[in-house]
């Protein structure tokens, strides 16, 4: 199996997540339409977000042929309405996704307020709280609260995303920031924190931005690193990082 492994059965390809037993690629926080907000802003941003992620995506497919594609949270970027640019592009993501599994699972994450009409229109199912992976005992859910499900109580491992996580090295007088994927325990449970796989911006620096996920409420210096360049690095434990 090409890709990172990450824990059993689990594997980071660039910034996506494959679970080997259900045949699931996990994607998180694509945030398509960003550039259109910004545009609204005064930051003169190029569209480039949906052509890069996409490209992402294809490099993905050359490594594995998923039956299941979860989607998990944030999908499209603004909360409270759905603009053209968003509309377009998630749409044209979706027929995408189609053509490579059998199915599509939508997580819904908290950019996701009214994406109904959408995964209507391409008769894709939401999930509110995430999905339970039986073959593997997966829960995946988007972040940002605690589920109260049977699924996620099953669980052995949870996979989240929302967190952008991300990491700066610094080597002499040169600092670099790489997306990252955070691996470590929450209440006994094993717990896997995805990068966004949005190209805009590289996310939330975990040692120096304040972290707003529930499941990070805690010390952090145990978790793994894995930073995500050319391919997927193990930089080993976060408190060991300069």
């Amino acid at each position: 199996m090409e890709g990172t492994k990450l824990a059993k059965d689990i594997y980071a390809l660039k910034t996506g997540l494959w679970i080997q037993p259900d045949k699931a690629l996990v994607i998180a926080d694509l945030h398509l339409g960003i550039e259109e907000m910004l545009n609204r802003q005064g930051v003169m941003l190029p569209r480039f977000n949906f052509r890069e992620t996409k490209k992402t995506i294809e490099k993905i497919f050359t490594k594995v042929k998923p039956e299941t594609i979860i989607i998990n949270g944030d999908l499209k970027h603004e909360f409270g309405s759905i603009s053209e640019q968003e509309w377009s592009e998630v749409i044209d993501m979706l027929r995408f996704l189609q053509q490579n599994c059998k199915k599509i699972v939508l997580i819904k994450g908290n950019h996701d307020t009214i994406l109904g009409p959408i995964a209507k229109w391409e008769n894709v199912k939401i999930g509110e709280e995430g999905v339970f992976l039986r073959k593997s005992g997966v829960f995946v859910t988007h972040g940002e609260q605690i589920p109260k499900s049977a699924g996620f109580k099953k669980a052995k491992t949870i996979i989240i995303g929302h967190e952008h996580p991300a990491i700066t090295i610094r080597e002499q007088y040169k600092r670099e920031q790489f997306k990252c994927f955070l691996v470590g325990k929450f209440k006994g449970k094993n717990l896997i924190v995805q990068p966004s796989m949005n190209t805009v911006s590289i996310g939330t620096d975990v040692r120096r931005q304040q972290l707003l996920s529930p499941f990070l409420q805690q010390s952090l210096g145990g978790f793994k690193v894995f930073a995500v360049a050319d391919k997927v690095y193990d930089f080993g434990k976060l408190q060991e990082l300069d």
